[in-house]
C-alpha cells in the first residue's frame, strides 16, 4: 500500500441538513422595493419643498401684501433647496438600492426535501451580515394567511403569514414568519394547509411515544347510532378494567 492510499479519505456523500428544494423570491419582489424606496424620496422631496414654500408664504405676505418678497424668494432659493433635499435623499436611496437585491438574494424558502417529499416544517433562511436560518415545525403553526397589497398586486406577488403557538399573543405585532414576494403565494398557503391537516398528531422524536388519540362522539339529540357508539365504549371500558384487575391479582 502506498503513501497516497494510507492518506486517502473516503467521504460519505453529505445530505442536506439545512433545507431541501429551496425556492426564492421573484424578481418582481426586487422591483417592488425599488419602486417603494424612488417613491419615499419623491414624497419627502415634495413634502419639505411644500412645506418650506408654504412657510415662505405665510412670512411674505404678513410683511408685504403685495407678495414681492415671495416671488423674489422663490427664483432666488428654490434651485438651492432642490438641489440640497436631493443629495439628502441620494444619501440613503444609491445604498438602499443597492443593498435591496443582494439581501432579496440571500432569501431561501423551503417546505419539499430533495427526495420530492414533504418536510415537517417551514424552512427560511435570510441576512446579509447577520444570517438567520429558522425552522417552523408545522405542529406549531396556528394560524396562516396570505396578503397581497397594492404594490403587491401591481407585481403580482404575494406574501404567506405564519403564526405559532409560542408567538401569537396580544403583544406580538405582525406574524412569526412571512415568505415574501412570492407569485404563486396562493399554492404555498394551499400546500401548507393541506400538510396542516394531516398532522392528526405531533410529529416525535425516536424516544417518545405518541398515544393514540381517539375522536370524542358529538351528543346530539334523537341520535340512536352515536348512542350505541357510547355504551360500546362504556362496555370496552368495563371489560379492559376488569382484565387489568384480574391481571393484578395473578
Amino acid at each position: 500500500m502506498t503513501h497516497d492510499e494510507e492518506t486517502k479519505v473516503i467521504r460519505p456523500p453529505a445530505e442536506k441538513m439545512f433545507s431541501g428544494k429551496v425556492f426564492r423570491p421573484s424578481k418582481a419582489f426586487r422591483n417592488k422595493n425599488w419602486t417603494i424606496e424612488i417613491s419615499i424620496a419623491v414624497a419627502l422631496w415634495a413634502f419639505i419643498i411644500l412645506m418650506v414654500l408654504g412657510v415662505v408664504y405665510m412670512m411674505s405676505t404678513g410683511e408685504n401684501p403685495e407678495v414681492t418678497v415671495y416671488g423674489l424668494w422663490v427664483s432666488q432659493w428654490s434651485l438651492l433647496i432642490n438641489v440640497g433635499v436631493w443629495i439628502f435623499n441620494l444619501i440613503w436611496l444609491i445604498p438602499a438600492l443597492v443593498l435591496t437585491p443582494i439581501y432579496i438574494n440571500s432569501i431561501e424558502y423551503s417546505v419539499i426535501s430533495e427526495s420530492g417529499e414533504t418536510m415537517p416544517e417551514v424552512y427560511v433562511k435570510q441576512g446579509i451580515l447577520n444570517v438567520t436560518r429558522k425552522h417552523v415545525p408545522f405542529r406549531t403553526i396556528t394560524n396562516i394567511s396570505s396578503r397581497a397589497g397594492v404594490f403587491d398586486r401591481l407585481f403580482g406577488i404575494g406574501t404567506v403569514e405564519i403564526e405559532t403557538a409560542g408567538f401569537s399573543g396580544p403583544r406580538q405585532q405582525g406574524p412569526e414568519q412571512k415568505l415574501e414576494g412570492i407569485v404563486f403565494y396562493e399554492e404555498v398557503r394551499d400546500f401548507i394547509l393541506r400538510e396542516l391537516r394531516k398532522f392528526r398528531e405531533p410529529y416525535t422524536l425516536g424516544t417518545e411515544v405518541v398515544l393514540p388519540h381517539e375522536e370524542p362522539v358529538p351528543r346530539m339529540e334523537d341520535s340512536l347510532d352515536d348512542e350505541m357508539l357510547l355504551t360500546l365504549r362504556e362496555i370496552r371500558d368495563l371489560l379492559r378494567d376488569l382484565k387489568g384487575k384480574g391481571t393484578g391479582g395473578l
